[in-house]
């Protein structure tokens, strides 16, 4: 049975023009074509089956990377993805954005 694998992408490519921002985006439009999400600004993930499906999502990427710019790829575990720790800060306003909000149903009830 083949394990579960994370392809995951990190990039910081150039925004200053208007063409560099149009292929930047362009970069990230195919990136959620191929089946990647993003899991923070420049960082985005893909799951795969297996080691040959990583390793194919890698060779796809490659045919799509902007002209200019730093894209960085590897492939990891399902297993050690999970031991990846969430470090905040206390006002990370992001988080703080997604959270879920406490709703009181039938507060008049007790």
């Amino acid at each position: 049975m083949e394990k579960f694998m994370r392809v995951i992408v990190m990039f910081d490519v150039p925004v200053r023009s208007k063409d560099e921002r149009k292929k930047a985006t362009k970069f990230r439009t195919n990136l959620l074509k191929q089946g990647f999400f993003m899991m923070q600004f420049s960082v985005y993930v893909r799951v795969v089956r297996g080691l040959t499906a990583a390793n194919s999502a890698v060779e796809r990427l490659k045919r799509i990377l902007p002209p200019k710019g730093n894209i960085r790829s590897f492939i990891i575990t399902e297993k050690q993805f999970d031991k990846m720790q969430l470090l905040l800060g206390d006002d990370d306003e992001q988080m703080k954005k997604s959270k879920p909000k406490e709703v009181t149903l039938f507060d008049d009830l007790y």
